[in-house]
């Protein structure tokens, strides 16, 4: 029973919602033909945003009606066409007011660009077009939309083209790229000059002048031609007398020799107290003694002139012993020695492998009586008197030089390989590099030191060329190593041919000027407004250098 009554209220309820879902249904119906018909009514009275526009020959817009372009094919086609005309005149007319913008010097493209904005506009103003495409309501004649259609075509050509030919003025990614491409590329062109410029005054810096060859001939054809004038004279007791101030000198280049001897002597307060010790190769020696004995020094000064062949201690030497294999390494002819590689250019200068190179490392041995003695190089000038020198302590080191190191530059890592566990183990990598050229040695420290010994255990370690490469500067700041005593930098000046913006106030002040670098005071490659700081202690009345058309 209650089942039955329960049965009867479902069944009531469905029918009632059977009749809700049908009623629902109906008003939807509605609701839609409704709105159906409000869109039409809409579409057919309405003028839609689009498609809808043409010019006048007034240059006054006009609208259409949606029916009246749909109903015609053609007339799509037209649209097209026109807003195709109308997009061009657009992109014409913003090229035209970007260049104005730029301000570019190109009023035929202004005035071609303004041109083909209104040949657009006139086309479509033309009374044939207008009467029979734009302002008929009945079908749209294809003969004239054809014409119109090919004349729209050729303008647009024309347009694309210029718009293609004057891009890039007015692309600027474009430009800037191109900008770019051209600074790489001049900065390559830069960078290879720089190479080759580098490569040359290499090959300059190790070559042998003319003029010096010709000195040396005319020097030695006068020793040849007069023999009895060039006798060898008896050594002096000055060369061994420990209380007067000695000079190292050793060099393969007589005007050199000259120059610093000469600058050193007038430049002295006792000249007389002065000993110079000159050592050059066999080539060279003669020519040597016949300069200075046709041009004796000066003030009383006292010079002894040998050749590197007189030592016959150095047959020992680690440096003579392996120079065959050195020479062979960097001087025969192989893939890794004919490039213009301006490093590997450099380690290939016969001096690096040059006895006379090496001989400051055994000035001890050379001089076994004397305490002190000045080293100085072949490219230097000395301006002040010198003899301060000796008085200094230089509290139980060996030299006395002037460091070179600033920042991070000339640093010992700069000239020892510290990749090598040794040199690592040795080494500050930090630690200040100081310069050849000048220097100041303590033969008596050096021989309690036993650096000499110390210079052939390293050069043997180095026979393969891992601790350093070729150079007396990395073997000296080995050899030297915490034996050095760091001296005021007015002392030694150096840079002069190599930098050309040292102040001439800091050169005034130097009491040795240093023309380190390739560019040589008697070379062609010299810069100029150093160069007249070497010249004016070149002896220019001699005659064999007027001969030789030295340039000074």
């Amino acid at each position: 029973m209650a089942v039955a009554v329960r049965g009867g209220r479902v069944g009531s309820g469905g029918g009632s919602m059977i009749r809700s879902f049908f009623s629902y249904r109906i008003f939807v119906s509605a609701m839609f033909t409704l709105l159906f018909l409000a869109t039409l009514s809409v579409l057919l009275t309405s003028h839609p945003p689009h498609n809808d526009t043409i010019i006048d020959a007034t240059g006054n817009p006009q609208r259409r009606s949606f029916l009246a372009w749909q109903s015609d094919p053609v007339k799509t086609r037209l649209d097209l066409i026109y807003n195709q005309a109308k997009n061009h005149i657009a992109l014409v007319n913003a090229y035209a007011t970007y260049a104005r913008k730029l301000k570019l010097e190109v009023s035929k493209q202004l005035k071609t660009f303004d041109d083909l904005a209104q040949n657009f506009l006139d086309l479509q103003a033309k009374p044939t077009y207008r009467t029979a495409l734009f302002e008929s309501d009945g079908p749209v004649d294809e003969d004239v939309l054809r014409q119109f259609e090919k004349e729209v075509k050729d303008k647009v050509k024309i347009a694309r083209l210029m718009i293609a030919e004057n891009k890039e003025s007015y692309d600027n990614q474009l430009k800037i790229q191109k900008l770019k491409d051209t600074i790489f590329a001049v900065n390559e062109l830069l960078v290879k000059a720089k190479r080759n410029g580098v490569f040359g005054s290499t090959i300059a810096a190790k070559s042998t002048p003319k003029s010096l060859h010709c000195l040396a001939m005319r020097l030695l054809e006068e020793r040849i031609a007069h023999p009895e004038k060039y006798v060898d004279d008896e050594p002096k007791p000055e060369f061994e007398d420990p209380t007067l101030y000695h000079y190292a000198l050793f060099s393969d280049n007589v005007i050199a020799i000259s120059v610093v001897v000469n600058s050193v002597v007038k430049n002295a307060e006792e000249p007389w107290k002065h000993v110079f010790h000159i050592v050059t190769d066999r080539m060279n020696f003669a020519a040597t003694k016949v300069w200075f004995k046709m041009r004796p020094l000066q003030g009383g000064a006292h010079i002894e002139i040998k050749s590197v062949d007189n030592f016959r201690f150095l047959d020992s030497s680690p440096v003579l012993q392996k120079s065959a294999n050195l020479r062979k390494f960097y001087f025969e002819t192989r893939a890794g020695n004919t490039s213009t590689d301006v490093k590997n250019m450099k380690f290939r200068n016969p001096k690096y492998i040059s006895m006379l190179n090496h001989l400051r490392f055994y000035l001890p041995e050379l001089y076994p009586k004397l305490h002190k003695i000045l080293f100085l190089d072949d490219d230097v000038v000395v301006q002040k008197d010198l003899t301060a020198l000796w008085k200094l302590d230089l509290d139980g080191k060996v030299n006395g030089a002037v460091n070179i190191c600033f920042g991070s530059f000339h640093r010992l890592s700069e000239y020892l390989n510290f990749s090598h566990p040794l040199i690592k183990e040795k080494f500050n990598p930090r630690a200040c590099a100081w310069a050849f050229g000048m220097n100041i040695f303590d033969l008596d420290a050096w021989r309690q030191e036993k650096l000499t010994e110390q210079y052939h255990y390293w050069q043997n370690l180095n026979e393969d060329r891992t601790l350093w490469e070729l150079g007396t500067l990395p073997a000296g700041l080995i050899t030297f190593y915490s034996t050095t005593k760091p001296l005021d930098k007015a002392w030694h000046v150096l840079g002069l041919g190599i930098n050309p913006s040292i102040s001439m106030e800091e050169i005034e002040k130097a009491a040795v000027i240093h023309f380190s670098g390739d560019m040589k005071p008697w070379l062609d490659i010299a810069m100029n407004h150093y160069k007249h700081l070497w010249t004016k202690y070149v002896d220019n009345e001699m005659e064999f250098v007027q001969m030789c058309n030295f340039g000074m």
